[in-house]
């Protein structure tokens, strides 16, 4: 169980829960609507009328039209709100009204295109009866499937709260009465200097604004709710841009924040609306497509450059002696620190040298194979194996040397943002002339604002362009050496 800073256990905290996300609890929920719905046509069609080649696609066509017409109801009908997943019996009735409306229009596309008399009544209230059921019991499954995961620790928002303020008191006493389990407070933060005492309505404090930059890095926090007074104009906005380059969302509990962040959308914790500042640039569906796409291209790049990985071992362990990879500590998501492979470019063996300096053209201490290597990016195809192993992705910030970070993120407002995805082998800076050597600072912020844009307007396509344009720059600009 994580500890605070004085060592003492957090009893809110569970650490080996995985992250629930909405999005995918809803995207679930849809699937078992979809199942349900078409499923119970397709089997009592089967047992009752049998496989009959001349009638099969006109049944089909049915359970197709079905399932559309019910996804496209329900969504308009905000049942696909994660508040009618959470309270399956309060809409029960209204899903149950919604089925029947469904196949009240599906009768009516048979009449007016006069098939009705095609399909068997039989099978048709069959499927009626029997979908309006089970779409109503898979969704109270759904939700206590994941009642008892929350309740068993195993899916969870680890919230904090920061503010030992009236408004926190009240937020704390809403959540603990929507008695969501999902929503797990693991601790309060004060956004000033600690006065509040060891815990607050129940639950630690953990320590300031300050001291929660280091907590969550260091432990899973999935979201941030900054309860404080509306008049407390300079305080909210001074936590807010502390807390925006980490990634988690941050949410305002305010009686009045939404006069400061006009245009935001609102969400609900444990049924109390809040006013959504930031988001994760990636989470649920998003995250799992990302790791797919960064893993099944990895490791088909891999399978497919392994005769050049291999000539370029020998060659540099040829030409040099020393190890033929190259490691060095960088930062990555998070914050946390990693190792980043290469393929060695440089002398083995060099006196020591003073700070981090990084490479110049004709730099003396590069080797003939590796020079030949950075012009190419070559020396970048070993970073295929961080990818695999997570701590980097095909496309993002490129990762800098911690040397390099700490003196970056002191001189340039929003920094750390960089680190609110993995790093990437290419990014959109790179694609866009901020390649190689950033020799002054205007070159670093503008690497930082192409960085920023990325994460906020990341998708899967967007990684394709950047990876073929990749290939164009590698192929066309020598600005790495």
């Amino acid at each position: 169980m994580p500890k605070t800073r004085i060592g003492k256990p957090l009893p809110h905290f569970s650490e080996h829960s995985a992250s629930f996300s909405p999005s995918i609890t809803l995207s679930l929920v849809a699937l078992s609507d979809a199942v349900n719905m078409a499923g119970s046509g397709a089997v009592i069609y089967l047992l009752y009328i049998g496989f009959v080649p001349e009638t099969f696609p006109l049944y089909m066509t049915a359970l197709f039209l079905g399932v559309i017409f019910l996804l496209g109801t329900y969504y308009v009908s905000n049942l696909y709100q994660f508040e009618a997943i959470a309270q399956p019996s309060l809409y029960a009735t209204k899903g149950v009204f919604l089925c029947v409306l469904v196949f009240l229009g599906l009768v009516g596309i048979g009449f007016a295109l006069k098939i009705s008399s095609t399909y068997s009544r039989v099978w048709f209230f069959s499927w009626v009866l029997s979908a309006t059921v089970l779409i109503q019991l898979g969704r109270v499954f759904c939700f206590y499937l994941l009642f008892r995961l929350a309740r068993a620790g195993k899916l969870t928002r680890n919230i904090v709260i920061i503010g030992g303020t009236k408004q926190a008191a009240q937020l704390l006493s809403y959540l603990e009465k929507s008695a969501e389990p999902w929503n797990t407070v693991i601790g309060v933060f004060e956004d000033r200097k600690k006065r509040s005492g060891k815990t607050f309505s129940g639950y630690p404090v953990i320590g300031t604004v300050d001291d929660l930059l280091v907590f969550s890095r260091e432990n899973r926090v999935d979201d941030v709710v900054v309860a404080l007074p509306w008049s407390a104009e300079k305080r909210l906005s001074n936590i807010v841009e502390k807390l925006i380059e980490l990634p988690l969302d941050i949410h305002l509990g305010s009686d009045m924040a939404g006069l400061l962040y006009s245009g935001r959308k609102f969400s609900f914790l444990g049924g109390v609306p809040m006013l959504d500042v930031a988001s994760k640039p990636m989470e649920g569906w998003n995250m799992i497509l990302k790791g797919v796409e960064d893993r099944g291209l990895a490791l088909i790049f891999l399978i497919l450059l392994s005769p050049v990985i291999a000539i370029v071992a020998m060659a540099v362990k040829i030409e040099s002696r020393g190890p033929v990879f190259f490691r060095q500590p960088r930062y990555g998501f998070n914050n946390h620190e990693f190792s980043v492979y290469k393929f060695r470019t440089m002398a083995h063996g060099r006196p020591p040298e003073k700070g981090l300096p990084q490479a110049t053209k004709d730099d003396p201490r590069v080797t003939r194979i590796g020079a030949f290597l950075r012009r190419t990016s070559i020396d970048e195809l070993p970073q295929l194996f961080n990818v695999i192993g997570g701590t980097m992705s095909l496309v993002g910030p490129r990762p800098h040397a911690v040397l390099h970070n700490e003196e970056y993120s002191q001189a340039i407002d929003g920094y750390f943002a960089r680190h609110k995805v993995k790093p990437g082998i290419t990014g959109w800076a790179q694609v866009n002339g901020l390649r190689g050597e950033t020799d002054t600072l205007d070159k670093m912020e503008a690497r930082v604002k192409f960085d920023q844009y990325y994460i906020e307007n990341w998708s899967l396509t967007f990684d394709i362009k950047i990876l073929l344009k990749t290939v164009l720059v590698v192929l066309f600009q020598k600005t790495a050496y």
